[in-house]
């Protein structure tokens, strides 16, 4: 309990630290207003498994063409993470909005070293056991406005990933995968980074055909809704969000999902894994000034196709509360962190713009 306090009282300190800002000069002239807005983040969190989290993340957000009155501001950004567990990430996230808002695009790069750990039951032993995995992942996308609110894409993701298991309890594994996406968006969020209304419907089908380059064929479907209400005359919101990922046919170990993350979050053991998901949850986000802000949350989520046959099918319940903070000047952007309880279990998640 002391770290977790320790990490949540540094966390404030940094984003009240950089919110000081110096007295207003009334008299001066206004500065004109800047195509990039620019911004560094401290990243330091505590998770069951990865244990204390060091790193820094720069971003901006830009119009890419300063006359497209209609576009959301484009955000791209890096981020460099260290783990006392000796885990590390460097990963490069953009998204892209331009053409007036007729076309979307994404691209994302991760590389590093993850320790982590699985819960296995078929042992005599059955127990949590470590595992590293050497891994580098490429996912990008492009989508086009066909009507109203509704986009059309493809997409693109490779990854590679080495994994070695403590106690050789599995056997040493290098995967390659390959994937093609099709991609449905429906979109009638008044904003992109912090919606106070509206809806966003996505699907997405991955496939990872074994002419693509793959060792075996497996498909995932993934599946999103999102809603969103005006709350207290719009100063708040209150957000409801469906979620199912459904892996079909040969998935990789390191294709599986976990309860855990923005699908439902109390969960950070990494123990409920399985071949796809299920979860249902809502999250009331009460903002006391311009910068600042708190949320609640609670949900519920479901597996299939664990190795370990009791886990599928369960009910998963996870609540929490959080802090906002407000990154960017121009736009509503939120950084912030959550603290969640889960079925014997819990997490605590530094959060880049907001859960869903």
């Amino acid at each position: 309990m002391q770290r977790i306090s320790f990490t949540l009282l540094f966390f404030l300190f940094c984003l009240l630290a950089s919110a000081q800002t110096k007295p207003i000069d009334t008299t001066a002239t206004p500065a004109p207003a800047k195509n990039i807005d620019f911004n560094v983040m401290p990243y330091i969190n505590y998770n069951r498994t990865l244990d204390f989290m060091f790193g820094a993340i720069p971003m901006m957000m830009y119009k890419i063409d300063k006359t497209d009155t209609i576009s959301p501001k484009s955000l791209s950004g890096l981020s460099a993470v260290y783990t006392t567990n000796k885990s590390y990430f460097i990963s490069l996230f953009n998204k892209f909005y331009f053409k007036e808002d007729k076309w979307r695009a994404q691209l994302f790069f991760v590389t590093g070293d993850h320790n982590s750990q699985f819960y296995m039951d078929d042992l005599e032993a059955p127990d949590f056991y470590d595992y590293g995995t050497k891994t580098t992942i490429v996912n990008t996308s492009l989508q086009r406005k066909i009507i109203k609110s509704l986009y059309l894409g493809i997409g693109y993701s490779y990854a590679h990933y080495n994994t070695k298991y403590e106690d050789d309890v599995q056997p040493a594994s290098i995967t390659h995968t390959n994937g093609l996406q099709l991609i449905t968006l429906y979109d009638t969020r008044n904003a992109v980074y912090y919606p106070t209304k509206g809806d966003k419907i996505r699907l997405r089908w991955i496939t990872y055909p074994e002419w693509f380059g793959n060792d075996v064929n497996a498909n995932k479907i993934l599946t999103e809704y999102n809603k969103y209400f005006p709350m207290r005359s719009g100063n708040d919101v209150l957000a409801a969000r469906f979620s199912g990922k459904f892996g079909l046919g040969n998935i990789a170990f390191e294709q599986q999902v976990t309860i855990g993350g923005e699908d439902i979050r109390g969960y950070s053991e990494g123990k409920y894994r399985g071949d796809g998901l299920v979860a249902l949850q809502s999250e009331y986000r009460y903002n006391f000034n311009k910068k600042m802000g708190l949320v609640g949350f609670a949900g519920i989520a479901t597996i299939y196709g664990s190795d370990t046959a009791y886990f599928n099918w369960n009910l998963y319940p996870g609540a929490g509360i959080g802090y906002r903070y407000r990154a960017f000047k121009t736009e509503k952007f939120n950084v912030g962190l959550d603290a969640a309880v889960g079925k014997g279990d819990w997490g605590i998640y530094f959060r880049i713009g907001e859960a869903f």
